[in-house]
Protein backbone atom coordinates (compact mmCIF):
# COMPACT_ATOMS: atom_id res chain seq x y z
CA UNK A 1 0.00 0.00 0.00
CA UNK A 2 1.39 3.43 -0.89
CA UNK A 3 1.93 6.04 1.78
CA UNK A 4 -1.27 7.99 2.22
CA UNK A 5 -1.51 11.61 3.24
CA UNK A 6 -3.23 12.30 6.52
CA UNK A 7 -4.91 15.63 7.08
CA UNK A 8 -6.07 17.55 10.14
CA UNK A 9 -9.84 17.84 10.47
CA UNK A 10 -11.71 19.99 13.00
CA UNK A 11 -15.38 19.70 13.94
CA UNK A 12 -16.39 22.70 16.04
CA UNK A 13 -19.29 25.03 16.79
CA UNK A 14 -22.23 25.21 19.16
CA UNK A 15 -24.41 22.76 17.23
CA UNK A 16 -24.97 19.07 17.91
CA UNK A 17 -22.93 16.50 16.04
CA UNK A 18 -19.21 17.07 16.59
CA UNK A 19 -18.56 13.84 18.48
CA UNK A 20 -21.00 12.02 16.22
CA UNK A 21 -19.07 13.19 13.15
CA UNK A 22 -15.77 12.10 14.66
CA UNK A 23 -17.12 8.66 15.52
CA UNK A 24 -18.76 8.38 12.10
CA UNK A 25 -15.42 8.98 10.43
CA UNK A 26 -13.80 6.46 12.79
CA UNK A 27 -16.42 3.88 11.87
CA UNK A 28 -15.96 4.52 8.15
CA UNK A 29 -12.16 4.26 8.43
CA UNK A 30 -12.37 1.02 10.42
CA UNK A 31 -14.71 -0.37 7.78
CA UNK A 32 -11.97 0.22 5.19
CA UNK A 33 -9.36 -1.57 7.27
CA UNK A 34 -7.62 1.52 8.68
CA UNK A 35 -6.24 1.42 12.21
CA UNK A 36 -8.37 3.76 14.30
CA UNK A 37 -8.20 5.27 17.78
CA UNK A 38 -10.63 7.60 19.52
CA UNK A 39 -9.36 9.35 22.63
CA UNK A 40 -11.98 11.33 24.53
CA UNK A 41 -11.02 14.34 26.63
CA UNK A 42 -13.38 15.58 29.35
CA UNK A 43 -15.48 12.41 29.20
CA UNK A 44 -15.18 9.50 31.58
CA UNK A 45 -18.25 7.29 31.27
CA UNK A 46 -17.50 4.01 29.47
CA UNK A 47 -21.23 3.19 29.18
CA UNK A 48 -21.94 5.94 26.64
CA UNK A 49 -23.27 4.51 23.39
CA UNK A 50 -20.39 5.62 21.18
CA UNK A 51 -17.82 3.90 23.42
CA UNK A 52 -19.82 0.68 23.60
CA UNK A 53 -20.39 0.61 19.83
CA UNK A 54 -16.78 1.44 19.01
CA UNK A 55 -15.63 -1.47 21.14
CA UNK A 56 -17.99 -3.81 19.29
CA UNK A 57 -16.51 -2.60 15.99
CA UNK A 58 -12.93 -3.09 17.13
CA UNK A 59 -12.17 0.64 17.29
CA UNK A 60 -9.68 1.41 20.05
CA UNK A 61 -11.06 3.97 22.50
CA UNK A 62 -9.72 5.63 25.61
CA UNK A 63 -11.37 8.16 27.89
CA UNK A 64 -9.03 10.53 29.68
CA UNK A 65 -11.60 12.72 31.37
CA UNK A 66 -13.05 12.55 34.84
CA UNK A 67 -16.59 11.59 35.77
CA UNK A 68 -17.89 15.16 36.13
CA UNK A 69 -18.53 18.24 34.02
CA UNK A 70 -15.80 20.87 34.00
CA UNK A 71 -17.02 24.40 34.62
CA UNK A 72 -15.24 27.53 33.35
CA UNK A 73 -13.59 29.27 36.29
CA UNK A 74 -13.94 26.18 38.49
CA UNK A 75 -11.26 23.95 37.00
CA UNK A 76 -9.64 21.75 39.63
CA UNK A 77 -6.11 20.44 39.94
CA UNK A 78 -7.53 16.97 39.20
CA UNK A 79 -9.10 18.30 35.97
CA UNK A 80 -5.74 19.75 34.89
CA UNK A 81 -3.86 16.58 35.81
CA UNK A 82 -6.29 14.36 33.86
CA UNK A 83 -6.05 16.60 30.80
CA UNK A 84 -2.24 16.76 30.99
CA UNK A 85 -1.99 12.97 31.26
CA UNK A 86 -4.50 12.60 28.44
CA UNK A 87 -2.59 14.98 26.20
CA UNK A 88 0.68 13.14 26.86
CA UNK A 89 -1.13 9.92 25.95
CA UNK A 90 -2.51 11.50 22.78
CA UNK A 91 0.98 12.65 21.73
CA UNK A 92 2.36 9.18 22.39
CA UNK A 93 -0.34 7.42 20.39
CA UNK A 94 -0.40 9.86 17.48
CA UNK A 95 3.40 9.86 17.28
CA UNK A 96 3.63 6.07 17.44
CA UNK A 97 2.45 5.74 13.85
CA UNK A 98 0.38 2.72 14.96
CA UNK A 99 -2.87 4.40 13.88
CA UNK A 100 -4.05 5.72 10.53
CA UNK A 101 -6.88 7.77 12.03
CA UNK A 102 -6.89 9.37 15.48
CA UNK A 103 -9.92 11.24 16.79
CA UNK A 104 -9.21 13.52 19.76
CA UNK A 105 -12.77 14.11 20.89
CA UNK A 106 -13.32 17.28 22.96
CA UNK A 107 -9.67 18.34 22.78
CA UNK A 108 -10.81 21.72 21.49
CA UNK A 109 -13.12 22.07 24.49
CA UNK A 110 -10.17 21.24 26.75
CA UNK A 111 -8.36 24.15 25.10
CA UNK A 112 -11.26 26.48 25.93
CA UNK A 113 -11.11 25.43 29.58
CA UNK A 114 -7.34 26.00 29.54
CA UNK A 115 -6.70 22.38 30.46
CA UNK A 116 -4.26 22.03 27.54
CA UNK A 117 -1.95 24.69 26.08
CA UNK A 118 -2.64 25.79 22.52
CA UNK A 119 1.07 25.76 21.62
CA UNK A 120 1.22 22.10 22.65
CA UNK A 121 -1.73 21.23 20.42
CA UNK A 122 -0.24 23.17 17.51
CA UNK A 123 2.99 21.20 18.05
CA UNK A 124 1.04 17.94 17.89
CA UNK A 125 -0.57 19.00 14.60
CA UNK A 126 2.78 20.02 13.16
CA UNK A 127 4.68 16.90 14.30
CA UNK A 128 2.13 14.16 13.58
CA UNK A 129 3.28 11.41 11.21
CA UNK A 130 2.36 12.36 7.65
CA UNK A 131 0.03 9.39 7.15
CA UNK A 132 -2.09 10.05 10.27
CA UNK A 133 -5.52 11.59 9.75
CA UNK A 134 -6.03 13.63 12.92
CA UNK A 135 -9.52 14.74 13.92
CA UNK A 136 -10.20 17.25 16.70
CA UNK A 137 -13.66 18.00 18.05
CA UNK A 138 -15.10 20.51 20.48
CA UNK A 139 -16.72 23.91 20.79
CA UNK A 140 -14.92 27.21 20.29
CA UNK A 141 -11.96 26.25 18.11
CA UNK A 142 -9.35 29.01 18.42
CA UNK A 143 -8.30 30.82 15.25
CA UNK A 144 -4.83 29.28 15.46
CA UNK A 145 -6.28 25.75 15.30
CA UNK A 146 -8.61 26.70 12.45
CA UNK A 147 -5.64 28.13 10.52
CA UNK A 148 -3.51 25.02 11.13
CA UNK A 149 -6.23 22.54 10.08
CA UNK A 150 -6.85 21.27 6.57
CA UNK A 151 -10.61 20.89 6.99
CA UNK A 152 -12.85 22.75 9.44
CA UNK A 153 -16.57 22.18 9.80
CA UNK A 154 -18.62 24.37 12.09
CA UNK A 155 -21.83 22.93 13.46
CA UNK A 156 -24.33 25.61 14.32
CA UNK A 157 -27.78 25.14 15.76
CA UNK A 158 -30.79 26.37 13.84
CA UNK A 159 -33.27 24.64 16.13
CA UNK A 160 -32.81 22.21 19.02
CA UNK A 161 -35.28 20.38 21.25
CA UNK A 162 -33.05 21.20 24.25
CA UNK A 163 -34.47 24.73 23.95
CA UNK A 164 -37.92 23.27 24.69
CA UNK A 165 -36.59 21.60 27.85
CA UNK A 166 -35.84 18.15 26.46
CA UNK A 167 -32.85 16.62 28.25
CA UNK A 168 -30.12 14.40 26.88
CA UNK A 169 -31.55 11.09 25.70
CA UNK A 170 -29.85 7.71 25.99
CA UNK A 171 -28.79 6.42 22.59
CA UNK A 172 -29.21 9.82 20.95
CA UNK A 173 -27.03 12.27 22.91
CA UNK A 174 -24.93 9.71 24.79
Amino acid sequence: MSERTGYVQVYTGDGKGKTTAGFGLAMRAAGQGLRVLVLQFMKGDPTWGEIVSAGRLGIDTEQVGLDHWVLKGKVTADDRAAAAAGFRRACELVGSGDYDVVVLDELITALFFELVAIDDVLGLLRDKPSHVELVLTGRRAPAEIVAAADLVTEMRPLKHYFDAGVGAREGIEY
